[in-house]
């Protein structure tokens, strides 16, 4: 026989819910270890690279750009060799003979440096550059390299971009000196009496400030200067048009006021409440007062600079026994160049060779 087993159903309560404890506030956040932390902060150190490459980069890219862009607007300065810039494809705008002014340029360059760079065209060739403007300054830097001292055989020039349209390239040659308009005189004296009356300069008076702003000049320019500024100090304020009037005729005032300073007063007098005159009489006020001695002076000189600007300047060479020699022959100058130092001469050797020279020419 078998037992039956019996079953009870028990009901039991069931268990409350219970949160689990809230932890302490003042408990210690949990730490990392050594390595974890290391890889944080090499992460961290990373991303920060990245972003900061990133705007280099960007900023590289936008300057690159920018620089490709001026360069081909042709406004980038660049270094170019003085040999490989010609003067072929453009008839210049200058008449072939000597410039008896570039004398100065060359001064200023050497002193000051190039201010404006040449302009120049690539040879659809590719041999080298061809000028578009600056004849002039193309010159000066060729006679200062000739001169062997110092480094000039390179000249700073913007190089234009495209192809070259002839029309374009003579309008860009002309225009440069139609349009330029040089200081005049007067405000050239204007310029160093201002020099001259600034504390911050050491110049003591006009004298002074004119050899300092106009060294590159010859002494003749530096007189006419001198005497544009005794002729502003005492009229300037008078004139109305002191721009123009001409070197001669300035000059010829500036020493009549020194003979006869009752001029400035018939000058004054003249002038006096006419606000309506015009350029020619203003000029002709200031010719007026100039005496029959100085009025033909100023009527001669500019035929003078005719007859000389007709004249050539020649140019050849010789051979010495102190070796090659360059000669170059003008109006008034004689120039020798030699691989040799003449200050190591005897003065009084050096006077009677030259002497001896320009008397056998005479």
């Amino acid at each position: 026989m078998t037992r039956k087993r019996r079953m009870f159903d028990i009901d039991l309560p069931d268990d409350p819910a219970t949160d689990p404890a809230p932890a302490p506030s003042d408990a210690p956040p949990a730490r990392r270890g050594p390595m974890a932390s290391a890889i944080a902060e090499n992460a961290e150190a990373l991303q920060a690279r990245q972003t900061a490459s990133q705007a280099i980069r960007a900023e590289n890219d936008a300057l690159a750009h920018e620089f490709v862009a001026l360069r081909e607007a042709g406004h980038v300065v660049e270094s170019v060799p003085l040999e490989d810039v010609h003067t072929h494809l453009l008839a210049r705008d200058r008449m072939p003979g000597e410039d008896h002014e570039l004398a100065e340029l060359v001064t200023s360059i050497r002193d000051l440096g190039l201010s404006n760079p040449i302009r120049v065209l690539p040879r659809p060739d590719g041999d080298g550059y061809e000028l578009v403007q600056g004849y002039r300054r193309l010159s000066a830097y060729r006679a200062l390299a000739e001169e062997g001292q110092g480094d000039w055989a390179r000249i700073p020039a913007l190089v234009l971009q495209g192809a070259s349209d002839i029309e374009g390239l003579y309008r860009r040659m002309v225009d440069e000196n139609v349009i330029r308009k040089a200081l005049s005189f007067a405000e050239m004296a204007q310029a160093a009496q201002n020099f001259a009356a600034d504390p911050a300069t050491e110049a003591s008076d006009v004298g002074s400030a004119i050899a300092a702003l106009f060294q590159s000049a010859p002494y003749s320019k530096r007189s006419y200067i001198k005497s544009f500024a005794y002729l502003m100090d005492r009229i300037g304020p008078l004139l109305l048009y002191p721009t123009e009037v001409p070197r001669a005729l300035g000059v010829s005032l500036a020493r009549e006021m020194k003979d006869r300073p009752e001029i400035i007063g018939l000058i004054r007098e003249a002038l006096a409440d006419w606000d309506t005159r015009s350029i020619a009489d203003e000029l002709a006020v200031l010719r007026s007062v100039v005496s029959d001695e100085a009025a033909p002076e100023a009527t001669a000189k500019p035929q003078s600079k005719t007859k000389a600007a007709t004249r050539t300047k020649t140019t050849f060479h010789i051979s010495s026994r102190a070796g090659q020699v360059k000669c170059t022959a003008g109006p008034g100058r004689l120039e020798i160049k030699v691989d040799r130092d003449f200050s190591s001469i005897e003065r009084q050797k050096l006077e009677r060779a030259i002497a001896s020279l320009i008397d056998g020419l005479a």
